[in-house]
């Protein structure tokens, strides 16, 4: 039996002190490996007890062996949830008569000190904190860190998927040499499409065992409803659910202050939680949330992750999540008391949010669950960590960067000489013989705040925050900045309304932007984050005439019904160009922004004037549907990716440390989306007169 093999005093405690008959069948599965020393992914759903999975064992084998010091890692990937995991594993691990510490940048100088001068067995952190830990000049990291044996990485999903991932994944190589051992990876998440490689990735390679179900069984109450407009989504939620808990998402700040403010007038006890808030008023905010029983929160993604937030009755999104497995993350914050079932509802305010509603619920069911794919070519990453490693050291010899960050496998050797090479040719780094310092260029550039600069990847996607005066509209794709190849000033349409773009800050990843006037633009169009080929071909099915898979509310179905009948040439397997009266054409792809963004990139490079793209479409100006059809036909797959401003360059962190080429290359290559053009553009392609 499994469970025998923990510590006799964490046996005695589950069963005495926590009161739990018998774990969980995930929480056994994992006992056996992990106690034998493998790399681990534990997949369960939101909720489902993974941390109790991996904390027994991993507490059994330091226990067990005597281990002393800072002997384990617990790695979030966000303060707030280490602050509410912290409580739970100290007590855990008093169990087995270990302690636990938390430690990232909202920790005071005394209890630091505390966890230096007496070490703990189990410390709590961030990459970004465990990056400042190690290039201190004021920690002794080799005396603090040089006793790691395993790590467990929460939400692995959401490091995975952006650069934070590489990052982590250069520190853990760091930390083997540090301490001249290999480290036990314990990687934990919710729902991923590709447990087998991304275990592979977190252990480079090493991937032993997966714990748990990838596609958890679709169970829940989904509804979908359309309501045309923000402030009739704040009437509705409004009048729903009087007397429960709710939590509602939305994804831009600036809507999750107008929800907020609206319900506020309606007399609702409401709290907010995004990331332009204090520390302190999103914490009082969360803690006033899980202690009423009557009331709402309105956030951003910053409450999808496991943060508890106390037992939800209901879970809204206004709008659509970005993703399968965001939507399941969020709806498996409700649901967790017995005898109730998780649910969500969807109030789409636009066309767009509709369909993508309906497509997700429709993948949820048909067992779909996103892959976590790692963004290619992490060049950056390692021009990075080559400066962290000069800060760590004091100056790092040629040949033993290979030692220290060489083992992850995503680095080609030419190029990281060529990226050193760069870096010494710009004064970035000075050699003197043979050891390798921070030049000039690197001082100036990122030895701000005591190289805090240095301490974070750039972890969110690439995006640009969208600014009217003061008011934050949301954020867009670079590629949006190239919609029109008529006009210099590009114009976006976000927040259901057109915009002019009148400057850029790409070091600030912010535009400023005033209202257009005259676009007539399709409302199909979509602003945001480029929605990916799954959801956009779910919908493509729906419109063609797939029964959603979820309930749909009257408002909802009516609003189908018109939707299909303007789109009544999409049939789910053609692609359709459409020349409208005014003479422009649309070819309706429905390949996600991507895929719209590369096609429209490669009929502008061949003359072509674009009018706009969407996740699902792209039109062009004076153009015959045959004329069209020609065009697409012609388009190479290499040349096949978005196309980005010059002076993307300076909005890739570290992007100063690569050759010119080189960022370039790690741009397109991160926005190349071939296989999704590809299947398009072979399409048998149908030319159609429009009324409209």
């Amino acid at each position: 039996m499994p469970y025998d093999d923990l510590h006799p005093a964490l046996r005695y405690h589950i069963a005495n002190t926590l009161g739990w008959a018998e774990l969980r069948p995930t929480q056994l599965e994992a006992i056996g490996p992990i106690l034998g020393g493998e790399d681990v992914l534990l997949l369960a759903p939101t909720a489902e007890g993974k941390t109790e999975a991996a904390i027994f064992p991993v507490l059994s084998r330091v226990a067990a062996s005597g281990w002393r010091g800072v002997s384990v890692l617990y790695v979030c990937p966000l303060k707030a949830l280490l602050n509410n995991i912290e409580p739970r594993l100290q007590r855990y691990a008093s169990f087995a008569g270990l302690r636990a510490a938390v430690w990232h940048g909202d920790v005071g100088a005394p209890a630091r000190r505390r966890i230096l001068s007496d070490p703990p067995e189990l410390l709590l952190t961030t990459p970004e904190s465990l990056e400042a830990i190690m290039i201190s000049t004021r920690v002794d990291h080799r005396a603090l860190l040089g006793q790691v044996r395993v790590v467990v990485v929460d939400e692995l999903h959401a490091f995975a998927g952006d650069d934070r991932g590489w990052h982590l994944l250069f520190l853990l190589s760091r930390l083997e040499r540090l301490g001249g051992r290999r480290l036990q990876r314990v990687g934990l998440s919710a729902t991923v499409g590709n447990p087998a490689s991304l275990l592979s990735w977190l252990s480079v390679g090493r991937g032993e065992t997966v714990v748990g179900a990838a596609q958890p069984v679709p169970d829940g109450e989904v509804t979908v409803d359309f309501v045309g407009s923000i402030s009739n989504a704040v009437t509705v939620l409004a009048r729903l659910f009087r007397g429960e808990r709710r939590l509602i998402f939305a994804d831009s700040r600036t809507r999750v202050e107008e929800i907020t403010a609206g319900l506020r007038a309606a007399g609702i006890r409401t709290f907010v939680s995004h990331a332009s808030l204090s520390v302190d008023e999103r914490r009082q905010a969360e803690s006033a949330f899980a202690e009423e029983p009557d009331c709402a929160i309105v956030a951003t993604s910053t409450l999808e992750l496991g943060l508890d937030v106390g037992d939800l009755d209901r879970v809204i999104q206004v709008g659509a999540p970005p993703s399968v497995a965001s939507f399941l993350q969020r709806m498996g914050r409700s649901g967790r008391r017995a005898n109730t079932k998780r649910n969500l509802l969807f109030l789409a305010t636009t066309d767009h949010e509709l369909l993508a509603s309906l497509a997700i619920t429709t993948l949820w069911r048909q067992g779909f669950v996103d892959a976590v794919e790692p963004p290619a070519m992490p060049y950056h990453i390692y021009a990075q960590q080559i400066m962290a490693l000069v800060l760590q050291e004091g100056g790092i010899a040629h040949p033993d960067l290979e030692a220290w960050i060489g083992g992850i496998g995503a680095i080609q050797a030419t190029i990281g000489t060529a990226v050193l090479r760069h870096m010494l040719e710009h004064n970035v780094l000075v050699e003197a013989e043979g050891v390798i310092g921070l030049g000039a260029t690197g001082e100036r550039e990122f030895g701000r705040r005591h190289f805090s600069d240095l301490v974070a990847a750039f972890s969110t996607p690439l995006v640009l925050a969208v600014q009217h005066g003061a008011t934050e509209l949301g954020t867009v794709h670079p590629a949006s900045l190239t919609s029109r190849v008529d006009s210099s000033a590009p114009i976006l349409l976000l927040a259901g309304r057109s915009w002019t773009v009148t400057a850029i800050d790409w070091r600030r990843r912010v535009l400023a932007v005033i209202p257009a006037t005259g676009d007539g633009r399709s409302r199909w169009l979509g602003g945001g984050r480029p929605m990916p080929v799954s959801i956009c071909a779910a919908a493509e099915r729906i419109v063609a005439g797939m029964a959603p898979s979820c309930t749909v509310s009257l408002r909802a179905s009516r609003r189908l019904v018109e939707i299909r009948d303007e789109l009544s040439f999409i049939d789910g397997k053609s692609l359709p160009v459409v020349r409208a009266r005014n003479g422009n054409t649309t070819v309706w792809l429905f390949g996600g922004g991507l895929a719209s963004a590369s096609v429209a990139r490669a009929l502008s490079l061949a003359a072509y004037r674009i009018v706009g793209w969407d996740d699902l479409s792209v039109t062009v100006i004076s153009c015959s549907a045959e004329l069209l059809t020609l065009a697409l036909r012609a388009i190479s797959l290499r040349e096949a990716y978005p196309m980005l401003p010059e002076e993307i360059r300076s909005g890739l962190k570290f992007g100063l440390c690569l050759p010119e080429d080189l960022a370039r290359e790690v741009l397109k290559v991160r926005t190349m989306v071939t296989e999704a053009v590809a299947d398009r553009i072979s399409r048998y392609m149908r030319c159609i007169s429009s009324a409209v």
